[in-house]
């Protein structure tokens, strides 16, 4: 969520790649369910304020991916370090520190159904004693206003669209200022305007408020645009990427799985000119 304008100064702030924080890292983990291998010694990170888009076939671990970013899965081997602190170890008390700074989207938004909207998106807040009623309630506010939709605050979701409800799900997912934010095919199953409407939430996530991200889609079009343009919310609108002759990094990274391991990982340039037949029938 927008936190003032030094927030936003520090979300488009370039460091140097050594000099950026360390937010997410697979140290050689590896992951099987029975006789299937779902990763076998990979290893990877995510720094400050990168989004990594996580690309592969159906059944290829994008999902489980995620699941053990947020602990609710151990590797079998290897170590996951998430804010600097190897959380394969951790019991369920320090997980839910670690959890406190992540936000979570899942594919069909996982809404409570008997719940109203400002309800579902404060329902994190019902377990956080420390937040004011009026704390609270401003949160909420402000989080479906970012996803334009403070109009929607007593409705329940029955009487939402499929794209306002994973509209909902992302400002629940933001309503506790995370300095990570977990998608899970956030664009599945929605038709083409709609997606791009949710994809531009995310890149709006990530300019304004430095949102670090691990995001799985299969669609390489989401990818293409959160690498291409960037949000300037002074004017409230999406800015292509190209501006007089130069590029600005928009700090996104691809990473695509197969049969266990990491076919690929680096910038949309470095993808697009991939010369192994596998990720080229891919891109098609």
């Amino acid at each position: 969520m927008p936190d003032g304008e030094d927030r936003q100064e520090a979300a488009h702030e370039e460091l140097p790649r050594k000099q950026r924080e360390v937010v997410i890292e697979f140290d050689r983990v590896a992951l099987s369910f029975e006789e299937k291998v779902v990763f076998r010694d990979i290893s990877f990170r995510l720094e400050r304020g990168e989004t990594k888009v996580i690309l592969g076939v159906a059944a290829s671990g994008k999902s489980v991916m995620l699941k053990l970013t947020m602990g609710l899965l151990k590797p079998d081997t290897g170590r996951i370090f998430v804010f600097g602190k190897e959380i394969t170890e951790l019991g369920e008390e320090e997980l839910a520190e670690v959890r406190q700074k992540i936000g979570m989207l899942f594919q069909e938004g996982a809404l409570f159904d008997s719940l109203t909207v400002a309800e579902n998106v404060g329902y994190v807040f019902d377990r956080r004693h420390d937040m004011p009623a009026e704390e609270a309630e401003r949160r909420v506010r402000e989080s479906l206003r970012f996803v334009e939709l403070e109009q929607t605050m007593d409705l329940l979701p029955s009487e939402l669209s499929g794209g306002m409800r994973r509209r909902v799900g992302i400002a629940r997912a933001v309503v506790g200022q995370p300095e990570l934010m977990l998608y899970d095919s956030p664009t599945a199953g929605l038709d083409p305007i709609t997606a791009s409407r949710i994809t531009t939430l995310i890149i709006k996530q990530r300019d304004v408020s430095g949102v670090s991200s691990l995001l799985v889609t299969h669609r390489l079009q989401d990818g293409y645009q959160i690498a291409l343009t960037y949000y300037d919310s002074g004017q409230e609108k999406l800015l292509p990427a190209a501006r007089n002759g130069s590029r600005r990094d928009t700090h996104t990274r691809f990473l695509m799985l197969r049969d266990g391991d990491i076919l690929f990982h680096g910038t949309l340039n470095e993808l697009c000119a991939q010369k192994d037949p596998y990720v080229k029938k891919f891109l098609i």
